[in-house]
């Protein structure tokens, strides 16, 4: 089995901290700069499970490069460069404490509360008589808040602006930002056979001016479907073909696992493991229609620090 990175501790020249996420270490650089390390650390169900998977890091830091460079022409965003294949640089924004949730397709938690007899979500009506992935007339834009611990909260435009979160002309900006590339993302996803079914974007300042930050359109972030198939199992009310890591959750519920207090994450042995890796590289084929070269799995610790310090040497 390849070597996974499941973290990373390095100290670069002028870095002043280090945050750890659920999948991201990011390190500051003299509050101008981030480095993002993309590890090979996998979650589910709000807990980060035990083995990581190889080549996930890179597979995620690739899709979202190239998805970003992609929806430059329609916004700023906070990418630099890539110096090495687990790890983006890019600016320090100050970021919304929003995040920007697109749904073009009845799925997922619009149909949870849809189901419950909810036709209001974040303030946005759903009509009734629609099925479980039924596409929207129009996508609609269900905003969360970003919650430091536990679970992001549904919150409408209207509760957003009131209660200072973001001004009114930034939210405004952040929407048209949304659909512009929710509308882009979903023409490439076209392109592959694939229906990009729901996302969310994130946004910050920098210099006052709204820059895209994090990731964007990976399996981790949004949902897809395959086209193929689509219209068929939508009216027969089969579920559709997904392309996201729904995969690995299945797995876990069947091995009685979703998270509930006094549950044990399942073992993952290492044919398990291999079969996530692989299932993510094919991830990555599909959504961006290019080979995936692994990197070298040699001392990858040793050439992310030198990559990146090489870099930070130019900035």
């Amino acid at each position: 089995m390849d070597k996974a990175i499941i973290e990373s501790n390095y100290s670069f020249s002028r870095q002043k901290s280090l945050y750890k996420g659920k999948v991201r270490d990011v390190y500051n650089i003299n509050d101008d700069y981030l480095v993002m390390v993309v590890s090979d650390r996998i979650s589910a169900f709000d807990v980060v499970l035990p083995k990581g998977i190889p080549y996930k890091g890179q597979v995620l830091n690739q899709i979202a490069g190239k998805f970003l460079d992609a929806t430059a022409d329609i916004v700023p965003n906070w990418k630099i460069a890539m110096p090495d294949p687990m790890v983006t640089v890019g600016y320090l924004c100050e970021p919304f404490k929003v995040e920007m949730v697109i749904r073009g397709y009845l799925s997922g938690h619009a149909w949870r509360e849809y189901k419950a007899g909810k036709r209001l979500l974040c303030g946005v009506e759903m009509p009734d008589g629609m099925l479980e992935n039924q596409k929207f007339a129009e996508p609609i834009i269900s905003p969360t808040t970003k919650a430091d611990h536990g679970h992001d909260e549904d919150i409408s435009r209207e509760e957003i602006i009131a209660k200072g979160l973001v001004e009114e002309e930034d939210y405004l900006m952040m929407e048209k930002y949304t659909r512009e590339l929710f509308r882009r993302g979903t023409e490439m996803a076209d392109k592959m056979g694939l229906i990009l079914v729901d996302t969310k974007y994130e946004f910050g300042k920098k210099d006052g001016k709204i820059y895209l930050i994090d990731e964007i359109h990976t399996p981790d972030s949004s949902r897809y479907f395959y086209k193929e198939g689509y219209a068929d199992r939508l009216v027969k009310g089969e579920e559709q073909r997904q392309l996201s890591k729904e995969f690995v959750r299945q797995w876990l519920i069947a091995n009685g696992f979703q998270g509930n207090e006094g549950q044990v994450v399942p073992e993952m042995d290492e044919a398990f493991v291999n079969s996530v890796s692989e299932r993510y590289i094919e991830l990555y084929e599909k959504i961006t229609g290019d080979k995936f070269q692994k990197a070298s799995p040699e001392d990858v610790s040793k050439r992310i620090e030198k990559n990146v310090s090489d870099f930070l040497k130019t900035l």
